[in-house]
């Protein structure tokens, strides 16, 4: 087969994936029509979706689409020659000003102020909370519901690292909800720096270059601006990054964020592979590193508990709580698929192709040891087996393939039945990680493509975080 052949049955093969996406999210959003029309309890207006179906504009509108044009047409061109430090820096700032032309599409009111204030977040607690090590001593005794001084939804089905990151924002004067929208805006934006820079730190400079114009039109923004799983992202993309470097304090201070990372929601525990795989990929010694940012999490894990929150009690009453509320009645057999519709409504469609790039990548990383004349057959076959993995073993693929098997451990699970476009969004971002393998002069369609999937989410729709 020539080069140009192959061209072309692959580029067929990357719109096959697409149009199996597009299919998907199709019968998800049929078969959720017909099952809210029939009184099933989906809870979810738009399903696959959270949202209501609301078509709209706003003064955020030309801002997202001045972003988008200048990500596609120049962005993407810059990425790839630009001094690192101006990228990381632009990078940045294109993201937050992608999240909030999104979130201004629905007003500064509803898109920012008021969106973390309704009954069911975190800012609701907020101000019951006079003393920190009452709440957190007393947190798993009002996990559960229909009992006085219950948690709030959001509060109940999270450890309480997640509410502390708002306590300690009213505590130093960025209380209600204009600074925590904002807040939740400026640092899930960080991820488009964290994500590239784990990749150049484990010696893939020029993916990183690649992917960070997708980090910045991630469809997932449109739930970046704001909410709480948008610190969530920040916070574990940050973590990872720091393992990936090779100074011992940074290894300690990622350890820090990813134990930090477990008390914001319990399911981080998927985290870890994720981790893992960063430290077996970063340059040098992998015990010495894999204690230092052990280190760090277990003196989270210390803190916690000393002051009187024992995660593995409150993961048990949440799953209690969980199946107190909508979840009992939101059917698995709908929503294990659906999830995955709308995790590519979050990812954006680039990401089945991207995936299948990956995965053909990993399989076309051949070993090159020899079977040896006088080595049994079994252990030739081990040793090549062995090079094979390791000459597969490149952050571009191992990431992403990773983060997809987090989040199908997640769907499967049946605790994450609806929401998962914002629930999903730290796994997301590092699924991203596979464009590094689409082909140069696709990239800008596949871009574009990305774009046009959060303008149309919200335009057409309201949602919520």
């Amino acid at each position: 087969m020539t080069p140009e052949s192959a061209t072309r049955r692959s580029g067929r093969a990357d719109l096959i994936v697409l149009g199996v996406e597009l299919a998907l999210i199709a019968a998800a959003v049929v078969v959720g029509v017909v099952l809210n029309r029939r009184g099933v309890g989906l809870y979810a207006e738009t399903a696959p979706l959270y949202a209501f179906w609301r078509p709209h504009v706003g003064w955020g509108t030309p801002l997202a689409v001045v972003v988008a044009v200048a990500v596609v047409g120049w962005g993407v061109r810059w990425a790839r020659t630009a001094n690192w430090g101006r990228l990381l820096g632009v990078g940045y700032l294109a993201a937050v000003a992608w999240i909030l032309s999104l979130a201004l599409i629905d007003g500064w009111t509803a898109g920012v102020t008021e969106r973390l204030t309704n009954q069911a977040e975190y800012l609701h607690e907020v101000h019951r909370i006079t003393s920190i090590p009452v709440m957190l001593a007393g947190f798993s005794d009002r996990i559960i519901d229909f009992q006085p001084g219950s948690w709030s939804t959001h509060t109940a089905g999270h450890p309480p690292g997640a509410l502390l990151v708002f306590v300690w924002l009213d505590r130093i004067g960025l209380g209600g909800g204009t600074a925590a929208g904002l807040a939740c805006i400026l640092i899930g934006a960080t991820m488009v720096v964290s994500v590239p820079a784990a990749l150049r730190r484990l010696g893939a400079e020029d993916a990183a270059r690649t992917v960070l114009p997708f980090l910045v039109l991630l469809p997932g923004a449109v739930w970046i601006g704001s909410s709480g799983d948008a610190v969530f992202t920040g916070v574990v993309a940050a973590g990872l990054a720091l393992l990936a470097a090779r100074h011992p304090a940074a290894l300690l201070t990622g350890g820090l964020l990813l134990g930090f990372a477990l008390y914001l929601s319990y399911g981080f525990v998927l985290v870890g592979p994720l981790a893992l795989a960063v430290l077996v990929m970063r340059p040098g010694r992998f015990l010495p590193a894999l204690l230092i940012a052990g280190t760090g999490v277990a003196a989270v894990v210390v803190a916690f508990t000393a002051a009187g929150f024992w995660w593995w009690e409150g993961y048990q009453l949440v799953v209690e709580r969980y199946y107190q509320g909508w979840a009992a009645e939101r059917p698995y057999s709908y929503w294990v698929w659906a999830n995955l519709a709308a995790m590519l409504l979050s990812a954006g469609l680039v990401v089945g192709p991207a995936l299948r790039r990956t995965i053909g990548a990993a399989r076309q990383a051949t070993p090159t040891v020899p079977a040896a004349p006088t080595e049994p057959a079994g252990a030739s076959r081990g040793r090549r087996l062995l090079a094979g993995l390791r000459a597969a073993a490149r952050p571009t693929v191992v990431l992403p393939l990773t983060a997809a098997v987090a989040i199908l451990a997640a769907d499967l699970s049946g605790l994450s039945k609806a929401e998962v476009e914002r629930i999903w969004l730290p796994f997301v971002v590092w699924l991203l990680v596979a464009t590094a393998h689409l082909p140069a002069g696709a990239r800008r369609w596949w871009l574009a493509g990305q774009a046009a999937t959060a303008l149309a989410v919200n335009h057409l729709l309201l949602t919520f975080s």
